[in-house]
């Protein structure tokens, strides 16, 4: 996402509509709070607390999961994120960090 704008979505076989609506509550979360998703979750894990809790926002619309990274540009900021769901979460997160590396790699 960049800026509320979905840039590219794939949904590859096993994939439901249900994986959308995680990628929605993920990138929610970042946006709001800056930080990859499963960063917040285990930050979560970390103090025995749920969502609800310590933020007071519902659980329904932010998903503490891994799988979304914010996009941060030096001297700009947060600009997008980019999101994976429908692996378990700490795979989501590993997808992501190696197509994040990838990408830096080929940029050099």
């Amino acid at each position: 996402m960049r800026g509320g704008h979905q840039l590219f979505h794939a949904s590859l076989p096993g994939t439901a509509a249900d994986n959308d609506e995680w990628v929605k509550r993920k990138v929610r979360l970042v946006n709001r709070f800056g930080h990859s998703s499963f960063y917040m979750g285990q930050l979560l894990k970390s103090k025995g607390k749920r969502i609800e809790e310590s933020y007071l926002i519902p659980e329904s619309e932010f998903a503490a999961h891994g799988g979304c990274f914010p996009i941060i540009i030096k001297g700009t900021g947060m600009v997008g994120t980019i999101t994976v769901s429908g692996l378990p979460q700490e795979e989501d997160h590993k997808l992501v960090v190696q197509s994040i590396r990838a990408f830096l790699v080929k940029e050099k």
